[in-house]
């Protein structure tokens, strides 16, 4: 049987950050990916201020600036015909003050091109984990899958699931999320939108009408998100995709010119968004991080930082004990403790911000004056630093370990 110090299970940003950071401390850790390449539509594709201050401790702060990228400084809420700052990352402490809107493959390609110049990493594409192996109720290792259809065993010291919001190695341990409540599901369509419309690398939401909408301008490009109602999309997809443009046109501002580039219903994609938290994000010989253990949101675009913290920690956490042979359950759950405040206040946060798109998508965000928390930003302009750096550095912010500087 093939076998490795610690198998991680899929190579999003959290398995390639703990891969990443593992191997720079001496473990054999074999990152298994079951796609081809890191190339998804409509990722997360924003590297927080925190993440490239943590860039920037493993060396890697100069190669990840030649990729070329937009700067969000701001977020901006427009509600009717007000438009409120919510976060304005131009006042928070640091180097980096604002968010990287860099494509997800060219941030996981870096992290890859880095991690696979250590001796002790392997990266396995085109693997996908079907069972986990287990001795005496402890996790030993995973079955997989490869493309062409070879099946295997792959043993380890640690398993650790970094699969997402679906995770596989989460479902075969038997770990079961507390689910919250969500009030929209999310359509996900380019737009080529002329320049101009926006600043480079700007984030609109726009609420009106009972209508919700974000865009985030790319360049060549709108990357928009279409808020509805939850369990709605199969019986919104019976009008004609005309319908759908003369919506999203009437709340963007946006010309048949612009709209038209919405070519069918084939163009527009469904994410169906959950929201949960494992109760115990880990079990012998076995440990879920990232979306695995918590799966978030889309609201603010926090997943992506929050999956990096967690490797971050685990790995300061566990390098010792993986080099020792050694990694138990108390090993396990210190992470978990480490790890457990930051992502429930940011879930408690999402919820917040749930309850006033429910009000926009039953067309009552506004009735009778806007809530106070978005007065109090309106009025009060230095909270739009608090809330950039709640979003964009976070609760517990994690450091690079000594053993992983560049």
């Amino acid at each position: 049987m093939e076998r490795t110090t610690c198998c991680v299970v899929g190579g999003g940003p959290a398995g390639m950050m703990l891969g990443l950071l593992l191997a720079r401390a001496g473990v054999e850790v074999t990152v298994l990916e079951k796609h081809r390449d890191f190339l998804r539509d409509f990722r997360g594709d924003t590297v927080h201020p925190s993440t490239l201050r943590l860039l920037d401790e493993l060396g890697l702060g100069t190669r990840f600036a030649e990729i070329p990228f937009p700067k969000l400084e701001e977020m901006r809420m427009r509600i009717g015909d007000t438009t409120v700052v919510m976060a304005d990352f131009r006042r928070i402490p640091g180097a980096h003050k604002y968010i990287a809107m860099v494509p997800q493959s060219d941030f996981l390609g870096l992290l890859a091109s880095a991690a696979e110049a250590e001796p002790s990493f392997t990266l396995r594409r085109c693997t996908a984990v079907t069972g986990l192996l287990t001795e005496g109720g402890r996790v030993t290792g995973v079955r997989y899958v490869t493309e062409d259809g070879t099946r295997g065993e792959l043993a380890a010291d640690l398993t650790v699931g970094c699969d997402g919001r679906h995770s596989a190695v989460r479902g075969e341990a038997g770990l079961r999320q507390d689910s919250f409540d969500v009030p929209m599901d999310v359509w996900q369509v380019r737009v080529d939108a002329p320049r101009g419309s926006l600043a480079d690398g700007r984030v609109l939401a726009r609420f009106g009408d009972g209508q919700a909408a974000v865009t985030m301008d790319r360049g060549d490009y709108h990357q928009t998100s279409y808020l509805i109602r939850k369990g709605t999309d199969e019986e919104l997809r019976r009008h004609d995709i005309q319908w759908f443009r003369d919506r999203l046109g009437a709340l963007c501002g946006w010309g048949d010119e612009v709209t038209s580039t919405i070519g069918s219903w084939d163009d527009v994609a469904l994410l169906r968004v959950t929201m949960g938290r494992l109760r115990r994000w880990y079990r012998d010989g076995l440990l879920c991080v990232g979306d695995a253990a918590h799966t978030m949101s889309p609201v603010g675009g926090v997943g992506v930082n929050l999956a990096v913290q967690d490797a971050v920690a685990a790995a300061r956490l566990l390098a010792g004990p993986l080099r020792r042979g050694s990694v138990t359950a108390l090993d396990l759950a210190r992470v978990q403790k480490r790890r457990a405040l930051p992502t429930a206040l940011v879930q408690k946060s999402q919820l917040s911000e749930h309850a006033l798109l429910r009000q926009a998508l039953d067309g009552t965000l506004g009735d009778g004056g806007l809530p106070v928390p978005l007065r109090l930003l309106r009025g009060v302009p230095p909270l739009r630093g608090v809330t950039a750096y709640l979003g964009g550095v976070g609760i517990r912010p994690e450091r690079a370990p000594a053993f992983a500087r560049g």
